[in-house]
């Protein structure tokens, strides 16, 4: 269970980073925080392991935080920011990209050790970070302009402008988790892994993303709450 226990605790303390980083930072923190999510996760999903009887990749849950900041800024600071956390989270790869590339361009010196070792994992890097960056920008841009129209039909048939924050955040969240997975896994997977693997991946990645879009639900109402008090609201809705 060694495996299973540390995706739980992974993630209990990176809700738990969004949320430290929102209260001491605000929005700036949660824009780094995107930045920071995007680049380990497209380096950590390489890495294959089995947890929960099934064989998936790690990166699930960095990436399930990327969809939370999102709903959370779209929560308490609007469409635009939410939006621009997307373009931030991928210009800060698209450097990555370009700096790491450079690292192999590099003749090391005859005592270097690390070398190899870099070269192993940054030479695969370009297919998967390509492949992440063009689904990530889909399923984002996709999440955001979804849970504003799940805000919008909310706000109509209630007339509540607060109302159902969960449906709009797991309303949002697991049908653009569903893209975010089918996409990536072809794109990035495809003649690296048969068909049948292929589909364990995509199948255990969305399964560990609809228990991450059910879990960060109340950290959204938790941010709002914090986002209320330093503004001085005191008024919440369900």
């Amino acid at each position: 269970m060694t495996n299973e226990i540390l995706l739980v605790v992974t993630l209990v303390v990176l809700y738990g980073a969004v949320l430290l980083w929102f209260y001491l930072f605000g929005t700036g923190g949660l824009m780094a925080f995107t930045v920071f999510a995007t680049i380990a996760a497209n380096i950590e999903v390489m890495i294959l392991v089995d947890a929960f009887g099934m064989g998936m990749t790690l990166g699930n849950i960095l990436f399930a935080t990327t969809f939370l900041v999102t709903d959370i800024l779209s929560e308490v600071e609007g469409k635009k920011t939410a939006q621009r956390a997307v373009w931030v989270g991928i210009a800060a790869n698209v450097l990555f990209i370009l700096v790491s590339q450079s690292w192999l361009l590099y003749v090391p010196a005859a005592d270097d050790w690390v070398s190899p070792s870099i070269e192993v994992v940054f030479s695969n890097t370009p297919r998967m970070m390509l492949s992440s960056l063009a689904v990530y920008a889909v399923a984002q841009v996709f999440d955001v302009w979804l849970y504003h129209k799940w805000w919008a039909l909310t706000e109509r048939k209630t007339g509540d402008h607060r109302a159902y924050l969960w449906l709009r955040n797991n309303g949002s969240t697991l049908v653009s988790q569903l893209v975010n997975t089918v996409l990536f896994t072809a794109l990035a997977f495809w003649g690296t892994y048969n068909v049948p693997t292929l589909i364990s991946v995509a199948l255990s990645s969305y399964v560990i993303f609809i228990f991450t879009s059910l879990l960060d639900t109340p950290v959204v109402y938790a941010a709002r709450r914090l986002h209320d008090k330093k503004a001085g609201h005191t008024a919440d809705a369900a």
